[in-house]
């Protein structure tokens, strides 16, 4: 694809690549970055490379290669964690996995880990430097750690030198990509291959919430009112205490928003469900669908905002939970927790994408705007993802 000729552009942005460093982002945000050389000779206790994120093939080959021949520092604890079955497979057939080992890593599961503190959680004001791509604040588990985000090359030369070192000007080999990737799917299970299959549950195995149609009357009291940057970590703790629990919404639900506001589950239960006011970049982190699951459960009808980090709203939409966007950020300062709101005429607002609020406590209406595309929108009015499909 490429513009047309005639196209016009309201915004230029230039890259210089020759002024481009190794980067970190600090304690307690993605967005709080700076070059590594500002950061350079502070003291590492923790190093964590994978997971979900710079796991690849090529990411570990890069940091095999760093570490052959050399030892991790005694005063850092490095872990690697391949990002799949497949690529552990693949270094593990071209020696690379035992120069890892051999360095004097050690190589955790192909999982959801030290990110959410699901083991490896930095002792107490440890500074952890992660490749990940989340560092709120106790997301590791320990609310005093100091969490960078950093490359896996800076990962690896700072596991060696037991500070943070930059890359930059460090003896890292070329890595050639191999003729083809191994694929490996001895493990699954085709559906076509059973005809009568029983779904056993445990007890902390609970069905997932519904959603309902959506009413041509959506009405309920504002039941929380919140700031910016709130992140699916507010939303739904992503804690170790709760990890055993993540197929148990009901339990789960008495933890929503407890960051914010702890009396919020039991109001939502109390209230039958209702709204979610926010200001800007409502839902950023991780895509973790909990952070709608859990409120779906609670009986939140719309989340009203200034803005959304994408994928969180899209989420929301999946589970059929209006989010809406004022069009004016400043009505935002006219609602306040408690009051009574209701929306009329809510699935042709859906097709035009244009709601107006009432705030009935106070008497006020406020228009709204629904940013989606036409398939988000019947899954709307359907209540969800999966009743969509069902239509």
């Amino acid at each position: 694809m490429a513009a047309d000729e005639d196209a016009e552009y309201d915004e230029h942005i230039v890259i210089d690549l020759d002024t481009l460093g190794a980067l970190a982002a600090c304690p307690h945000s993605p967005g709080n970055v700076k070059p590594i050389k500002e950061l350079a000779g502070k003291k590492v206790d923790q190093i964590c490379i994978g997971s979900c994120t710079n796991s690849s093939y090529l990411d570990l080959m890069k940091v095999a290669a760093i570490l052959k021949g050399k030892t991790v520092s005694p005063d850092v604890s490095l872990t690697v964690s391949p990002g799949s079955r497949q690529v552990l497979t693949m270094l593990a057939k071209n020696g690379a996995l035992a120069d890892i080992i051999a360095a004097g890593a050690r190589v955790l599961e192909c999982a959801c880990g030290p990110c959410i503190g699901n083991g490896q959680s930095p002792k107490q004001g440890a500074v952890s430097l992660r490749t990940f791509n989340r560092n709120f604040y106790n997301r590791s588990g320990t609310p005093s750690a100091e969490v960078y985000l950093v490359s896996p090359e800076t990962a690896a030369v700072s596991a060696l030198t037991g500070v943070i070192t930059s890359p930059e000007g460090a003896d890292i080999p070329s890595i050639d990509m191999p003729e083809k990737f191994l694929i490996n799917d001895n493990l699954i299970l085709r559906p076509e291959d059973f005809e009568n299959v029983e779904v056993v549950r445990g007890d902390n195995i609970k069905p997932f919430p519904k959603g309902k149609p959506l009413s041509d009357t959506v009405e309920g009291e504002a039941l929380i009112k919140l700031g910016d940057d709130i992140t699916t970590d507010h939303i739904m703790p992503s804690n170790a205490a709760l990890l055993a629990y993540r197929s148990n919404i009901p339990y789960l639900s008495d933890y929503c928003l407890s960051n914010c506001d702890k009396e919020f589950p039991k109001r939502a239960k109390e209230k039958k469900g209702g709204f979610i006011v926010a200001g800007s970049n409502y839902g950023q982190g991780s895509s973790r669908e909990h952070a709608a699951l859990v409120p779906l459960y609670l009986g939140i009808k719309a989340v009203i905002a200034k803005s959304f980090a994408r994928i969180h709203k899209d989420n929301l939409m999946n589970n059929g939970i209006l989010p809406l966007v004022f069009r004016n950020p400043a009505d935002y300062d006219r609602i306040e927790a408690g009051d009574k709101l209701r929306i009329s005429g809510a699935i042709e607002s859906v097709k035009s994408r244009d709601f107006v609020l009432t705030d009935e406590s106070k008497g006020i209406t406020i228009p709204l705007a629904l940013e989606c595309g036409d398939r988000q929108q019947n899954m709307l009015i359907c209540g969800g993802s999966l009743n969509s499909i069902k239509h």
